[in-house]
């Protein structure tokens, strides 16, 4: 029998919210800025809320939740990621 290691789940953020990343990393996550290049490789996506279809990016492209930083703190943004994947573990 083998014991299967967990995946660390990868959560793409906007350049500028420095606070969100660092908050998510302390929970575990793996957290990358986001280009148009990277997004396959991320289960969620936090944006500023600034601009809905940053870098032209289509919510189609991306495999996980958009998740809006607007009007909120990093806790409730890492409450939002973990209800929404469930923990930093997959």
């Amino acid at each position: 029998m083998s014991v299967r290691k967990a995946r660390t789940r990868v959560v793409a953020v906007e350049d500028g919210l420095r606070p969100v990343a660092e908050a998510l990393r302390e929970r575990g996550y793996e957290v990358m800025t986001f280009t148009k290049g990277n997004l396959d490789q991320a289960e969620a996506l936090v944006v500023s809320g600034q601009d809905d279809n940053l870098l032209g990016i289509q919510t189609r492209q991306v495999r996980g939740p958009v998740i809006s930083a607007e009007g909120k703190t990093p806790v409730e943004i890492v409450r939002r990621v973990e209800k929404e994947l469930g923990g930093p573990e997959a």
